[in-house]
């Protein structure tokens, strides 16, 4: 059984979301609507399309120089179970996943218990962006992420100790 996705797009080959040249993966749908975020287009929970998990997985195998899959949006956290499925298979091929949310890890944490498809996906996660984009802490020298709120976190030692870990890339 093939697991759908919504998605706004894919980028095959970046090297600004995440280190080393990761597969990014645009899901559609996002709650959060910052001011000024540079996805737009992936707001509207039934825009772009649809597609499987191992479509996506399949593309992934071809290009022998991605490192990992970042999951970027809209918001992942809305697919949970989708975005989980798609790094699970990942992982499962050596990649690595780094995920971006405008929740915040407390927020994720707190809720775990309501959102079981929350801890699934989290607990697949090398690296968490998390925090809403706010324009008005917007800085283009933060590698990774857009304002000076947005946290790189380390999400095997965020779990594990239950709070908020930075990554090594933060």
């Amino acid at each position: 059984m093939s697991t759908k996705i919504r998605l706004a797009g894919i980028i095959r080959e970046s090297i600004v979301d995440g280190p080393g040249i990761r597969m990014t993966v645009f899901t559609q749908g996002c709650p959060h609507h910052c001011k000024g975020c540079h996805n737009e287009q992936t707001w509207d929970f039934d825009g772009g399309y649809e597609t499987t998990v191992e479509r996506i997985i399949e593309e992934a195998k071809k290009d022998k120089l991605i490192k990992g899959i970042t999951l970027s949006g809209g918001e992942p956290f809305i697919q949970a179970h989708a975005c989980a499925e798609l790094a699970r298979q990942a992982k499962a091929m050596g990649l690595d996943i780094f995920c971006y949310t405008g929740y915040t890890f407390e927020k994720l944490y707190a809720d775990l218990d309501r959102h079981p498809e929350w801890e699934e996906l989290l607990k697949l996660c090398d690296m968490l962006v998390d925090g809403p984009f706010i324009l008005e802490e917007k800085s283009l020298m933060l590698h990774f992420r857009g304002s000076k709120n947005q946290r790189i976190l380390d999400v095997p030692k965020s779990l594990a100790e239950g709070r908020a870990v930075l990554s090594e890339y933060h």
